[in-house]
């Protein structure tokens, strides 16, 4: 048995990587910038609560008493409010590897990505920088670059495959005639397991992916088929209407939302995904599963195909709710006077019906705001919530009448409640 430390051990591949490890009797320590859901999904990890990017050498010598191996699966896509991919990939990087030689940890596993080196985009620059001032340290590095990673669990740009997947009557797809080589977690799992052994391999540079290269357009087709759903043909969508959903994305990055859309991952389709398929028979001894026998492994469910339908329903459902918080608000500034009315016919005094009438204004466009950020989002959907019961609580006492309307400005209310307790069940990423 050994000790391993996993970093990013709470994302897609690192925590699939912590189970693979800890079925094979190892004792993992993970490190992530969030691990309160890992903590009480995998009980068995010492978990510690990092960033690579901003963590010093001195803190890694610490964590790494008594650790056998390290494997690296922190990364970012694009740079954004909360990913600076230099410090990320590069800086962070060197402080956790030199740390790793000055204490005597030789066995270094880093998960980089296929196509770092025809990549032109800072990601791929970045991830090849990484790998160069790791090749020129003393230890017994392994570098594994895997292909399309898909796996059971949905996060980032399986995600989004699986949402496109699941899309009503066709499918949609810029770039869907490129080539993308895909691979599945289990398989990088399993390279990771045999390059953490004290005689794994050591000092290469492994590509993962199935042989078969394959069109994005086929791997949509092969999800749709998997989470039975009715077959569809790929509408194939003119390239610059990606790259304006891509903008539309990095805007958004800012506001603290992760999108897979963004401009790094579009590029990335257009370039494709390729791998050298040998590599792991040659260096790893195993062949990476093909996309057939990759998805037969996994049987589908009714939960698979509710998470693909509902993919674009949430961005829907929380951009409906905040034009229609902030809108209402400010409908209420400009008709102060024919809202005050509603309140003075019920014998509310003048000075206060204007009062209410601004506060419940402000209110709304505060509501609709804070829901357009992630972080404050949960927080809004709630008091969204409360503030609907606080107005049809009012409504019924001083115009109960107001509930019979033919219009139905009160009935139409709950709706609205109803629309944000399904934005609240669908606020978590992952």
């Amino acid at each position: 048995m050994m000790r391993v430390l996993v970093v990013g051990a709470s994302g897609l591949i690192g925590s699939y990587v912590v189970s693979r490890l800890l079925q094979d009797r190892h004792e993992i320590v993970g490190a992530g910038r969030d691990v309160a859901a890992a903590e009480r999904r995998q009980p068995l990890v010492r978990w510690v609560r990092l960033d690579l990017a901003t963590t010093r050498r001195d803190r890694w010598r610490e964590l790494l008493a008594d650790v056998d191996a390290v494997v690296n699966c922190a990364g970012a896509l694009q740079a954004s409010p909360r990913d600076d991919l230099r410090a990320v990939h590069l800086d962070g990087l060197l402080e956790l590897a030199t740390a790793c030689d000055a204490v005597g940890v030789r066995r270094f596993v880093q998960i980089s990505a296929a196509g770092v080196e025809t990549g032109r985009g800072e990601f791929s620059r970045t991830k090849l920088e990484a790998e160069s001032a790791l090749i020129r340290l003393d230890l017994d590095w392994v570098i594994l670059r895997p292909g399309l990673v898909l796996a059971p669990a949905a996060f980032g740009g399986s995600a989004l495959l699986r949402g496109l997947a699941g899309f009503p009557f066709v499918i949609p797809a810029v770039y869907s005639e490129s080539v993308v080589q895909v691979v599945s977690i289990d398989d990088v799992a399993e390279a990771v397991s045999r390059c953490v052994l004290p005689d794994g391999p050591s000092k290469i540079v492994c590509e993962l992916a199935a042989r078969s290269p394959t069109r994005l357009a086929d791997v949509l087709i092969a999800l749709r088929a998997w989470l039975g759903i009715e077959p569809a043909r790929v509408l194939a969508l003119p390239a610059g209407l990606g790259h304006v959903a891509a903008l539309v994305a990095d805007g958004l990055a800012w506001l603290g939302w992760q999108s897979p859309m963004r401009s790094a991952a579009i590029e990335q389709l257009a370039n494709g995904v390729r791998a050298r398929s040998d590599d792991a028979p040659h260096l790893l001894g195993f062949a990476p599963r093909e996309l057939g026998d990759i998805l037969f492994r996994w049987p589908s469910g009714v939960q698979e195909r509710w998470f693909a339908r509902l993919y674009f329903i949430k961005p829907l459902v929380l951009a409906t709710l905040a034009s229609f918080w902030v809108i209402s608000g400010v409908i209420g500034l400009l008709r102060q006077g024919a809202a005050s009315a509603v309140l003075t016919e019920a014998g509310v005094p003048e000075a206060l019906a204007h009062s209410l009438v601004f506060a419940g204004a402000v209110a709304d466009v505060a509501i609709g705001l804070l829901i357009c950020a992630p972080r404050t989002a949960p927080f809004a959907l709630g008091a969204s919530m409360i503030v609907t019961a606080v107005y049809l609580a009012g409504a019924t006492g001083l115009r109960p009448e107001l509930w019979v309307d033919p219009l139905g400005p009160l009935i139409k209310a709950v709706p609205v409640v109803l629309l944000a307790i399904v934005g609240l069940a669908l606020m978590d990423d992952r």
